[in-house]
């Protein structure tokens, strides 16, 4: 089992998630089950403040990273926690402003933002939108122009840095979807064009070198090419811009082997790099914003299956098919996400098996991952597969019409549903 301190065993040999038995949640709630253990995630976004407060500029900040895990009592949690909001679509905006998250705390994201949802963030006073290009550039003028407002941009740019991390998630090199590079001249291109429109504010930059990054190096050569692209900005155009967004892609332990980062340290080390960068260049160091998402729900993420039944092949793989799949966790589909699974009846149990774990979905591909330790496992066992907290949920579907699951949150020993289970009905509730 993951060495976290809310994961405990206790006298029953259960799984307990934040002091609570997962299987006495399982039977209440029923399964696929989300649980989310508010008490940590509450943690993780005091650490991030804290920890920025500590080592940057006055006014920087962290923006929950919302596509991480969307829902209305998050966005709650992160108003009540000092944090801005990252939105990269309408949905993730109607969700934090219907969870009364203050407009001007949100910055809305996305590559190929419509008319609409430049529209929607406009007329709601979103405080920034990050620009991906020049032709969305002239889309926030125009619908700006019309409002008669001049709105708040940051300029989205790639740094044209390989993290080494998944193809999937890496988004700091120059062949990529999003923003404009750096090293083409590109970018300060559309920075020439972006200060001259009439109903825009430049109020910065933005980058992203991508996810799961374990080390500090990719972040604090972000901070190099990005203090020395603004000094290029500053002697072409004279502009200094107040506002450096760094995005996030601190990484989580998914497995024993990974060695959790030391997030307050990186966010140190980084903004030592920022001084001595900015110094050089003789340039007013900006206020930050870091985006963490997966930081900071991840981990506290446990979502809990009933097994089903168990299908050994011999010589072969032993399957272990459950009730969920797919549908409510696609990760290790998409790009082969590692897991730790264990049976929570039995958590003190020795993982005596390797096993398949195999989706309820009619598709071959539906596995939550393979070649996998696990107690041996029986019909009716509840299986936990744990750090589920980020891209799970945001990222379930209903294939095969399979209901998504609810999501229970833990706080002090207390357990509370935050997201209900979907019905049939709400399955055909858009159809005519």
């Amino acid at each position: 089992m993951l060495k976290q301190p809310n994961l405990t065993v206790n006298n029953a040999g259960h799984l307990c998630v934040g002091g609570i038995d997962a299987v006495a949640l399982a039977e209440k709630y029923g399964t696929p089950l989300y649980l989310l253990d508010e008490d940590m995630v509450r943690a993780r976004m005091g650490l991030y403040a804290s920890a920025m407060a500590a080592h940057l500029p006055a006014g920087s900040r962290p923006y929950y990273a919302s596509k991480a895990l969307c829902c209305k009592e998050l966005c709650r949690w992160a108003k009540e926690e000092g944090m801005g909001l990252d939105a990269v679509s309408s949905g993730e905006l109607y969700t934090a402003l219907a969870a009364g998250f203050p407009a001007e705390d949100i910055c809305l994201h996305g590559n190929a933002k419509t008319v609409e949802d430049i529209r929607y963030a406009v007329e709601s006073g979103v405080g920034l939108i990050a620009a991906d290009g020049e032709e969305e550039l002239y889309r926030i003028d125009a619908v700006a122009g019309e409002m008669g407002v001049r709105q708040r941009v940051l300029l989205r740019v790639t740094p044209g840095i390989d993290p080494h991390t998944f193809a999937a998630v890496n988004t700091g090199v120059i062949d990529v979807k999003f923003g404009v590079p750096i090293p083409t001249g590109q970018a300060l291109a559309v920075t020439k064009t972006a200060l001259a429109l009439s109903n825009i504010i430049l109020e910065g930059f933005h980058c992203h070198v991508g996810s799961q990054i374990f080390d500090a190096d990719p972040f604090l050569l972000e901070a190099d090419v990005m203090a020395a692209f603004l000094s290029d900005v500053r002697r072409q155009t004279g502009y200094i811009a107040p506002v450096l967004d760094l995005g996030g892609g601190f990484a989580v332990a998914y497995a024993e082997a990974d060695a959790a980062p030391d997030c307050a340290g990186m966010i140190a080390a980084l903004a030592g790099r920022l001084r001595e960068n900015f110094a050089q260049y003789d340039y007013p160091l900006p206020r930050i914003i870091l985006e963490p998402g997966r930081g900071i729900v991840a981990a506290a993420g446990v979502t809990l299956y009933t097994v089903q039944n168990v299908k050994s092949v011999p010589g072969r793989a032993c399957y272990v098919a459950l009730d969920g799949g797919m549908t409510d966790d696609p990760r290790y589909a998409l790009y082969g996400a590692r897991y730790t699974a264990l049976i929570a009846d039995r958590a003190d149990e020795p993982q005596t098996e390797r096993v398949t774990l195999a989706g309820r979905c009619c598709e071959s591909g539906d596995l939550l991952g393979e070649d996998m330790p696990l107690q041996a496992a029986r019909a009716g066992d509840v299986l936990a597969v744990l750090v589920t907290g980020a891209y799970n949920y945001s990222m379930a579907s209903n294939y095969n019409r399979v209901p998504r699951p609810p999501i229970a949150a833990l706080r002090g020993g207390e357990d509370r549903l935050i997201v209900r289970r979907e019905t049939l009905a709400d399955i055909v509730g858009c159809d005519l």
